[in-house]
C-alpha cells in the first residue's frame, strides 16, 4: 500500500488505487462531472484536476494512479481558477440547452456551478440590469444549428444540446447493465453519443431500463413526462453514487424494495408533495445502484391510483355486491373458509399459488403454511422469468 500525503495529511492508499479513490478513501472531496464510479473515468472534464509535487502542470485525479511518496494538493487557488475554467467551457460548448439545466436547483450541474462559483445573477442584480437567468460565462457560446430531440423511445428521450460527452451513459449502459445499446461515434472533440432511442429503437438492443438517464448530469439523456412526476427531474446523480440533494425542491427520498419481482432491488422514491414523483436505483446488493425498465418506470404509478383498492371486500350474500369490510373481518372469512374445504374435502382439495414479487422469504412462509396449516403439498409460483 503506497504511503501519499492529501492536502498535508499523510495517508495509506490501495495498490492501483487512483489519487480521486484514494482522497475519497480519506473524506477529501474533489468535484467531479464525468467520472461515476464503476461506470466512467474518461478524465474529459477536467474539474477534478489536482497538484502533485513534481509535476508542471496539475493532473486529473481520477485517471492518476497513486505511487509512493506522491504529495497530493486537492485545493488551491490555481486548481480553483482551473476548475472554473473548465466548467465554464463546457457550458459554453453546448448553448443555451445546457445553461439552462445548470440553473435547476435541484440538479448536479447546477451544485457543480456554485461550488466552482460559476454563477447567476441574484434577483438584485437582474433588476439592475445583469442578464436574469443566464450564468456568468467568459466564453462566448459555440455557433451551430440545435440538433434535433431524438423521441422514438417510449420511456427515453435524448437531447444532444445537452450532452457533454462525458460517457457516463455509455457506461451505464455497458459496463453496469451489460445492454451494449449505447456507445459514440467519431473521435476527440467530434466524439457523438449514439443514443438508439429513435423509430428503429426495437431493432436495438436497449430495454429502457433508464440506467442511462440516472448516470446523465444534465439531462440530455431523461426519462420521458409522466403524469404528476412531470416536472421532477430524473438526473442528478452524484458522481460517487449518491443521488444529489433534492431538498431546495420540496423533494424528500423513502428507500425501498421494488415490488416487482423477487430479486429484491433497492429503490429510492422522490416524494414530493405527498405523492411519488419517480423512482431510482439505490446501492443495494442485489441491484447496486441498477434498476430495470419496470423498476425504473411502473413501480410506483399504481399507489396513487384513483381505482387502487384501499379497503377488503367481502361480497355481501344477500345483494350479490361487494362491500368494505375490515381486514379482521376479510381475514377470517378467508381462513374459515379455507379451513371449511380443508376439513370437508382433504389438503388435496387447496393449492398454493404465490406471486412472483413475492421475496424468498415471503415465498418460503407462504408453502410453509401450505403445508403445516393447509395440508396440501399443492404448491407452486408464477416465478417462470
Amino acid at each position: 500500500m503506497p504511503s501519499i500525503i492529501i492536502d498535508g495529511a499523510a495517508l495509506s492508499a490501495r495498490e492501483g488505487s487512483t489519487i480521486l479513490e484514494a482522497a475519497r478513501q480519506a473524506g477529501v472531496h474533489i468535484p467531479t462531472l464525468c467520472y461515476l464510479k464503476e461506470r466512467s473515468a474518461i478524465a474529459s472534464c477536467r474539474l477534478c484536476v489536482v497538484e502533485v509535487a513534481g509535476e508542471p502542470h496539475p493532473v486529473p485525479a481520477c485517471s492518476t494512479v497513486v505511487r509512493e511518496g506522491m504529495e497530493v494538493t486537492t485545493r488551491s487557488p490555481l486548481l480553483a481558477a482551473y476548475r472554473k475554467m473548465a466548467l465554464e467551457l463546457i457550458l459554453s460548448s453546448k448553448g443555451p440547452a445546457l445553461v439552462a439545466c445548470a440553473q435547476r436547483a435541484d440538479g448536479e450541474l447546477a451544485a457543480l456551478c456554485h461550488e466552482l462559483g460559476v454563477e447567476a445573477p441574484t434577483d438584485a442584480e437582474a433588476a439592475d440590469g445583469a442578464a436574469e437567468g443566464t450564468l456568468e460565462l467568459r466564453f462566448p457560446f459555440a455557433q451551430g444549428k440545435e440538433s434535433p430531440r431524438v423521441e422514438g423511445n417510449p420511456f427515453l428521450s435524448f437531447d444532444p444540446n445537452r450532452c457533454i460527452k462525458c460517457q457516463r451513459c455509455v457506461g451505464a449502459c455497458n459496463a453496469a447493465a451489460r445492454n451494449h445499446s449505447l456507445g459514440t461515434r467519431r473521435r476527440g472533440a467530434l466524439t457523438l453519443i449514439a443514443a438508439p432511442f429513435g423509430p428503429n429503437w426495437r431493432a436495438s438492443e436497449c430495454e429502457s431500463c433508464g440506467n442511462c438517464a440516472q448516470a446523465c448530469p444534465t439531462g440530455a439523456i431523461s426519462l420521458k413526462a409522466r403524469g404528476a412526476g412531470a416536472d421532477l427531474p430524473a438526473y442528478g446523480d452524484a458522481s460517487d453514487g449518491a443521488p444529489a440533494d433534492l431538498s431546495a425542491s420540496g423533494t424528500r427520498r423513502v428507500r425501498t424494495t421494488c415490488p416487482h419481482c423477487g430479486v429484491g432491488c433497492q429503490l429510492e422514491l422522490e416524494v414530493r408533495g405527498g405523492r411519488i414523483r419517480a423512482a431510482r436505483g439505490a446501492q443495494g446488493a442485489s441491484n447496486r445502484g441498477l434498476l430495470c425498465v419496470k423498476g425504473r418506470s411502473a413501480s410506483f404509478d399504481f399507489v396513487g391510483a384513483p381505482d387502487r383498492l384501499t379497503t377488503p371486500l367481502v361480497r355481501n350474500r344477500a345483494t350479490g355486491e361487494l362491500e368494505p369490510a375490515t381486514w379482521d373481518e376479510a381475514l377470517s372469512l378467508v381462513a374459515s373458509r379455507l379451513s371449511q374445504l380443508r376439513d370437508e374435502h382433504g389438503g388435496e382439495s387447496l393449492a398454493a399459488f404465490a406471486c412472483s414479487r413475492s421475496t424468498n422469504e415471503d415465498v418460503y412462509l407462504f408453502q410453509k403454511m401450505a403445508r403445516a396449516a393447509f395440508k396440501t403439498n399443492n404448491v407452486d409460483s408464477c416465478a417462470r422469468v
